[in-house]
């Protein structure tokens, strides 16, 4: 009985984590959402919330890395666990990224929102929504160990891209056609800029995922493995 109270208390604080990453990922989700709407609606209101929420997103991943470094430290956990623990540790850095560049891009809508916009952010839109999508992906693939869940993520990052040059591409139109909205047209291009580099994060975020189901890393091109169980070698 007493062998098996260690491993339920583990349990337990793997649950903790699970939820905790969902919350820090479903605020992710917000951020970029908020920050998409305050452009997209001139809203400085929702721009500035945006900005609070980044400051929330980096208490929530002090929060989950003590938690992490509790169960390394004090439940050592068996190889599984480990790489799931040590890919939570990793994901919430890139976690934290995406929070700091939704309130980026809120700071950028700052000085927008009493300027006429010289296009459409119809292409920004798109871009957010796609990102906001893959940073729900790949959470659920880590919470449910999904490692097809985690491959779309990777593979909706070249949506994003595209996004980008079509926005890119538009942007040096418009400043050819018209040199005096270059200044509106950069923070256009640095807000795509930002979304793309979510979209970044996201894909890593889905490769620390593949790591805590297969105990190897994409990166890792001698196949060497991490933790992982003698079947999966």
């Amino acid at each position: 009985m007493n062998t098996m109270k260690p491993r339920k208390t583990f349990e337990e604080q793997l649950s903790q984590l699970n939820r905790s990453l969902i919350q820090m990922g479903a605020s992710c989700e917000q951020a970029i959402d908020s920050a998409a709407k305050s452009l997209m609606e001139k809203d400085p209101e929702l721009a500035r919330k945006t900005i609070e929420m980044d400051a929330e997103i980096d208490h929530m991943e002090r929060d989950i890395e003590s938690l992490c470094l509790k169960l390394l430290l004090k439940q050592q956990p068996v190889a599984r666990d480990l790489r799931q623990i040590s890919s939570a540790l990793k994901m919430i850095s890139d976690m934290e990224r995406i929070g700091d560049q939704a309130g980026d891009i809120a700071e950028i809508v700052l000085a927008l929102t009493s300027q006429d916009y010289i296009k459409k952010v119809d292409h920004i839109a798109a871009m957010a929504g796609a990102t906001i999508e893959m940073v729900q992906k790949c959470i659920n693939a880590y919470v449910e160990q999904d490692l097809k869940l985690a491959q779309e993520v990777i593979e909706a990052d070249d949506q994003v891209d595209n996004l980008f040059l079509t926005i890119q591409h538009e942007l040096i139109g418009l400043i050819a056609k018209d040199p005096s909205c270059g200044e509106q047209a950069l923070d256009f291009l640095m807000i795509a800029k930002y979304l793309e580099r979510i979209g970044d994060h996201a894909t890593n975020i889905a490769e620390w995922v593949e790591f805590s189901i297969l105990g190897v890393h994409p990166e890792q091109l001698d196949g060497e493995t991490f933790g992982a169980e003698p079947s999966q070698r």
